[in-house]
């Protein structure tokens, strides 16, 4: 434990678990699609659902979605600046059944130069974020760290060889995790690191012949 999780985030509250972390989490889901948004679907779950208005969830994911941070004193007027941003949003009320965590939210997200991504995460308590679910792809990863996420073929040698890149750019991997679905199929790969990896480590890696789709995410 420390010092964050005894006194929690800096934030415009009432709740870090509604505010705080619905921030963070729109943020992040922001960061892996990677460019401004210019439509967001945003699926409620659990307590999320009942409770959104009345703690200013609502007004949190949009903050999220925004780039905010969750101490942004802007973040009670969001609907206001994302209508000047021509940010179309809709919520709806979605159920991801019983081992989701209550404080779930799925993003459909389409971007203002083309790129769309499904997001489904967590807010965990504390202001802390869990990301499960990357277009359709289950996984686990809470931002914290600079990361490339790969979607790729489950082959002998696709990780050795995306390691192999980052070396070669001097990019140092703080942690790896690797999720698949089955033995052979597609597998996603998620790689912390000390610095964000650049574009040329990034292109690299995508001109790889396993390689589906690779996407840079920014901390948060």
């Amino acid at each position: 434990m420390n010092l964050f999780d005894v006194i929690g985030p800096v934030m415009i509250g009432p709740s870090s678990s509604h505010t705080a972390g619905a921030v963070r989490l729109a943020k992040l889901a922001l960061a892996v699609l990677g460019e401004p948004v210019a439509y967001a679907n945003i699926g409620l779950h659990g307590s999320f659902s009942q409770t959104y208005k009345g703690h200013g969830t609502d007004l949190a994911l949009i903050a999220g979605l925004l780039g905010w941070n969750p101490d942004d004193v802007r973040i009670p007027q969001a609907f206001l600046y994302a209508d000047k941003a021509a940010i179309r949003i809709e919520f709806k009320v979605i159920q991801l059944g019983e081992k989701a965590h209550p404080n779930s939210v799925r993003f459909l997200l389409k971007g203002a130069e083309g790129q769309c991504c499904t997001v489904t995460g967590s807010s965990i308590g504390g202001g802390r974020v869990l990301i499960s679910e990357i277009d359709g792809f289950p996984l686990a990863f809470t931002g914290e760290f600079p990361s490339l996420l790969t979607i790729h073929q489950d082959k002998p040698g696709v990780i050795a060889q995306v390691t192999s890149i980052l070396s070669r750019y001097d990019v140092n991997v703080a942690q790896m995790k690797v999720f698949r679905k089955e033995k052979g199929g597609l597998a996603a790969m998620i790689v912390e690191t000390d610095q964000l990896v650049d574009e040329e480590a990034w292109l690299a890696v995508n001109n790889l012949v396993n390689v589906q789709t690779v996407r840079r995410i920014q901390a948060i």
